[in-house]
């Protein structure tokens, strides 16, 4: 079956395939162009628990701003993280940015996969989908959607995270020696577009002969997830400082919520604590309001406070004027607050 298999899923991407920014024609080689793996690594660390949709327009202007892993080396780590505000899931700019700069000074991208696991914030599917799309090396690579079909295409009961060896090995049957990334995105796209988690659309599934979920009767529950914990309740505050139509923003420290990115002062909120509420300057404050805000691991409610000052706060800040806030670069929690305040 497997060899059977992945001939019948090519042709079907073949006639299918998405068209995208950072993607080849199928069947065509892979480019002869030393921009071709920065802008396959740059989708796939994009793309990590975001949409596609989502995605397009900061590849755009990353390409544009940035058009090869050489001048997003030499870019400052503020310039990257202001471009990834509202993309979400900092952490993947700082690493971005740590990856660019060791890419740069090797001389280039490896084109192995455990020498790609070496680089910065590389795991084990981005290290195999860059060797089998940007190099055209045999690799199996499994995000969401390819657990999705492959724990659907051989019935695999066991719940999710236990079964995720049994996945893999299930996709290594499978997964051909030629053509590769195509058969790796070709996956991608067929759990995106038809084998979704919900209403999957089997009757216009290329595998809905060999698929042993399908034939069970009830494909829509693979795999089989435990249930979702939880996620806890949090509360802050921010501070809007202003002066003669400015804002005074800070960067936050470190590499935890938000590290790296432009922000309002705050009380000092965290996924795993409240604020304490405390301003950081004595002044005349005025409640404004609340925006809310989903992280990984905790839902936030964050107040919005407003004071007007003749000095500056104490500690490392800026002044922003009110009419280019959009371009500061604020992560979204902070842009909610900004918009709420200037409205």
């Amino acid at each position: 079956m497997p060899a059977s298999l992945s001939s019948t899923l090519l042709d079907w991407y073949d006639g299918h395939a998405r068209v995208l920014p950072w993607r080849n024609p199928p069947g065509a080689p892979v480019p002869n162009d030393p921009a071709w793996p920065y802008r396959v690594w740059l989708s796939e660390v994009m793309l990590q628990q975001t949409t596609v949709a989502a995605v397009k327009p900061y590849f755009e202007k990353f390409t544009v701003r940035w058009p090869n892993v050489d001048a997003l080396a030499a870019a400052p780590d503020e310039d990257i993280m202001a471009a990834w505000a509202g993309l979400g899931y900092y952490s993947r700019a700082r690493n971005l940015a740590k990856c660019a700069k060791a890419v740069s000074e090797r001389g280039g991208f490896p084109q192995t996969e455990p020498e790609l696991r070496e680089l910065p914030g590389l795991g084990a599917y981005t290290a195999a989908a860059i060797a089998a799309i940007a190099f055209g090396a045999r690799a199996v690579v499994v995000d969401a959607n390819v657990e999705r079909v492959v724990s659907r295409l051989f019935n695999i009961e066991e719940p999710l995270p236990g079964s995720r060896k049994v996945i893999r090995a299930r996709a290594d049957e499978i997964t051909p020696s030629a053509r590769s990334g195509d058969f790796a995105q070709a996956m991608m796209d067929l759990g995106s577009s038809i084998c979704t988690s919900k209403a999957p659309k089997c009757l216009a599934c290329p595998l809905i002969n060999p698929c042993e979920g399908r034939k069970a009767g009830e494909p829509e529950r693979l795999p089989v997830k435990p249930p979702k914990k939880a996620k806890p309740q949090r509360s802050g505050t921010a501070f809007w400082i202003e002066r003669d139509s400015h804002v005074w923003l800070v960067t936050r420290q470190g590499t935890g919520m938000l590290g790296g990115m432009k922000a309002l002062p705050d009380d000092g909120w965290t996924a795993r604590s409240d604020g304490t509420g405390a301003p950081p300057i004595e002044a005349d404050w005025q409640e404004i309001g609340a925006v809310t805000h989903t992280f990984t691991h905790a839902h936030l409610s964050l107040c919005v406070q407003r004071a007007e000052t003749t000095s500056d706060p104490q500690g490392v800040g800026e002044w922003w004027p009110f009419s280019d806030i959009g371009e500061a670069g604020l992560p979204t929690l902070f842009a909610k607050a900004a918009r709420l305040v200037l409205a």
